[in-house]
């Protein structure tokens, strides 16, 4: 890990949905490198959730790959066990996961919609409240990142790691 990087999260728990590639890729590097053990969750490219791990690990970090399809409810308990069972128990979430598929307003179906749906909103408040409730003292644990298709890279990656 970098030396000049500001290792305020050291020995924090950090778990990023959708982290196998792009911005979630990007935050959950930049979560280790200020030192969090960061579980990369993916949906689908375990090829790319495994490359994140190494760029983590090959930088003196700490990371696993934990799969889930957050629009499976079921998923979401054995994600967060996983997560603490190997890492220790979620200190930061970072609810990254998200799909954007566009297109003209009558070829939205019923199935389109709650494919996204299900991704975008219930995923993630799923994982949420699946992590224990922390103390009504505590800051606030969970960030997502709405839109982040909107957003400049580095501008996604500041506002998501900065407001930690």
């Amino acid at each position: 890990m970098s030396n000049t990087k500001e290792s305020n999260l050291q020995g924090k728990v950090a778990l990023v949905t959708g982290a196998s590639k792009g911005i979630g890729a990007a935050i959950a590097r930049e979560l280790a490198a200020r030192g969090a053990s960061v579980a990369v969750n993916y949906s689908g490219s375990k090829a790319g959730a495994d490359k994140v791990v190494a760029e983590i690990k090959a930088a003196g970090g700490n990371a696993i790959a934990v799969q889930a399809n957050l629009a499976d409810p079921d998923s979401i308990g054995p994600l967060v066990a996983t997560v603490a069972r190997e890492l220790g128990s979620i200190d930061v979430l970072v609810n990254n996961a998200g799909i954007y598929e566009f297109g003209p307003l009558e070829l939205i179906s019923p199935e389109h919609f709650h494919k996204q749906f299900n991704i975008n909103v219930l995923g993630l408040l799923l994982v949420t409240q699946a992590l224990p409730t922390p103390p009504s003292t505590a800051p606030p644990r969970a960030r997502s990142t709405p839109s982040p298709a909107h957003w400049p890279r580095s501008s996604a990656r500041k506002r998501s790691v900065s407001t930690l």
